[in-house]
């Protein structure tokens, strides 16, 4: 295990020093190291939660372990698969290209190769073992074909939203939270906010999202609170505020106590698959967006399992919603 550990890491990053040594696109350098985390994390996720637990289990154990092996191959597949797209912009520089490099070129550059170098020193650090570490330890808390967090909301939240329906708005919470999960997720998106919440009050005594749970709830659809956000000392929260009707906001409540008494798990599988098992299996974006959609209050069009949190301030073309207020810790 360790050594399959070590190879997926060794490979991934080896790549990515290839690739930033080539003379392609800094678009295509960036999508590439994406690609590459991305399929590390993926043969990391693999190691640790089928081939491992198997061990032992001498019928599946090998079968399993060639699977594994063969995704060691991954990454070699990605590159060629961008070498023939981007045949013109991906080569190594030759020796005669080097030479031709002029002082003044370099001192141009220097800014983008560090701008760059801060890009992956970031990566780095958003993929910390530490950080892979919790989320690959808190996998077993999720599922992908059930319903695991079921009547977590009280009666007294349903009171609280209840109360809100004078204010003809409900609130999108945008936020940079600093959770481990957030911070490997920031590595793929290239976003600084990666978690939306809906809250019915503008002091988010109401704020509601999937999320993991904390570790005191089941991973679905949970209650949150400003600790929630207050991971890393530079997080931060800001908030939008989206006019809707009496009738449109008392649908969404009504939706989210359904969820609720039918149960809801975090899709964490659609964070790669951008699909849903059961309708109630949903992450943050997903969920805030198809409530905007229940109420008919969306104002982009875009397929839930492919919205990110950033989408609800990027995509309002429409000025339709209006920026409230930030909270910083």
């Amino acid at each position: 295990m360790p050594l399959m550990t070590l190879a997926s890491v060794g490979l991934a990053g080896g790549l990515i020093v290839r690739t930033w040594l080539t003379s392609s696109r800094r678009r295509v350098k960036l999508g590439l190291s994406a690609a590459y985390l991305g399929v590390m994390v993926f043969q990391l996720v693999f190691n640790a939660v089928v081939l491992f637990p198997m061990r032992g289990w001498t019928a599946l154990y090998y079968p399993t372990k060639l699977v594994a092996l063969a995704l060691l191959l991954l990454p070699l597949y990605v590159e060629r698969f961008v070498l023939v797209q981007h045949q013109d912009d991906f080569y190594m520089p030759s020796a005669a290209d080097a030479s031709a490099i002029s002082f003044a070129e370099l001192r141009r550059n220097r800014e983008r190769v560090r701008q760059s170098m801060q890009q992956m020193t970031k990566m780095t650090q958003s993929m910390s073992v530490k950080h892979l570490k919790t989320v690959l330890s808190d996998l077993p808390r999720h599922s992908a074909t059930r319903y695991i967090n079921r009547g977590t909301l009280t009666p007294a939240y349903f009171d609280d939203a209840t109360a809100t329906l004078a204010d003809e708005a409900v609130y999108l919470v945008v936020s940079n939270t600093g959770s481990p999960a957030s911070e490997i997720i920031s590595a793929f998106t290239q976003k600084q906010y990666n978690h939306v919440s809906l809250a019915f009050d503008h002091d988010l005594a109401t704020i509601i999202s999937y999320n993991g749970g904390d570790n005191v709830y089941p991973p679905g659809m949970n209650a949150e609170n400003l600790e929630f956000f207050h991971q890393k000392p530079d997080a931060s929260v800001l908030v939008y505020r989206l006019p809707v009707a009496r009738q449109q906001k008392q649908l969404m409540i009504d939706k989210i106590a359904e969820i609720n008494r039918e149960g809801s798990a975090y899709n964490m599988v659609g964070l790669v698959a951008k699909h849903s098992y059961r309708p109630n299996i949903m992450f943050c974006s997903q969920f805030v967006y198809t409530m905007l959609q229940l109420a008919g209050v969306a104002y982009f069009k875009k397929s839930p399992g492919e919205v990110r949190p950033t989408d609800f301030i990027e995509l309002d073309y429409y000025k339709k919603v209006q920026f409230d207020y930030e909270i910083t810790f």
